[in-house]
């Protein structure tokens, strides 16, 4: 399944010197909350690119503006000045229904409390995005036992999330994020709520799925485990960027 606003590609590590066109900018982006007592500035004039098969962390403390900047990359939300590019998609020239499309087709989303339908069962909470996408019922058996499978869940098809551990859980997310083709993964806080072990067994499943898929991975994080396995760490404080380092990732 291919996309027109987002190409994977084979490389995981792009160099600063691509010639690839990024699969993310943000370009002068301010997210202003108006209040009471004066405006709250969440982003301040953040700019950054990201390009594809990159392994990117947003990390900074409560209300550093990390989860604000995924939720505009995600189109989730605007901004109040400034633009986010998907390719060459300018986000705010979108309807609402335009993005919530693109969302649906271009953008995985891993969320800290795994955000499961209860009453569905792992294979159903995976195919979930390919009923929205209207693939037909054989690819889309294909497709989820492919990705059930690629996350470790072969054999758990059938239960239901309150059947599954934690961490199964979350391996049920990441499969309901990749289903859809998507080549762009948002993922906030997604080792939260685990222990350091299972923390790290979804951090190398990520990581696997960056490497041989060639995903684009976006973390808002606190996760240190989760630092260690990025190749660039984009360090948010008081809404502004002020660190933006490229590093070798920990090999666990």
């Amino acid at each position: 399944m291919t996309h027109p606003l987002i190409t994977p590609t084979s490389d995981p590590l792009p160099s600063d010197s691509s010639d690839q066109e990024p699969m993310i900018r943000v370009e002068d982006v301010n997210r202003i909350y108006p209040q009471k007592g004066g405006d709250v500035y969440a982003l301040n004039q953040v700019s950054l690119s990201i390009q594809p098969g990159e392994f990117t962390v947003l990390m900074g403390p409560s209300g550093s503006g990390k989860t604000t900047l995924l939720n505009l990359i995600g189109a989730l939300d605007l901004p109040t000045q400034g633009e986010v590019y998907l390719g060459q998609q300018a986000l705010t020239q979108l309807s609402h229904k335009q993005r919530a499309r693109l969302r649906r087709d271009q953008i995985g989303f891993i969320f800290q409390a795994y955000n499961l339908l209860p009453v569905l069962s792992a294979y159903e909470n995976a195919e979930f995005v390919l009923l929205a996408q209207g693939v037909n019922a054989q690819k889309r058996k294909e497709e989820v036992y492919g990705v059930l499978k690629a996350v470790g869940l072969q054999g758990l098809e059938e239960r239901r999330p309150a059947e599954l551990s934690g961490g199964q859980q979350q391996r049920v997310a990441i499969a309901r994020a990749i289903a859809g083709a998507p080549a762009l993964i948002l993922a906030d806080e997604p080792t939260a709520n685990l222990d350091s072990k299972t923390g790290q067994d979804l951090i190398n499943l990520m990581k696997q799925l960056n490497q041989e898929r060639g995903l684009t991975f976006v973390f808002a994080t606190h996760d240190p485990q989760v630092m260690a396995a990025a190749h660039r760490v984009i360090r948010l404080v008081d809404g502004q960027i002020i660190e933006d380092r490229r590093q070798t990732p920990h090999q666990s």
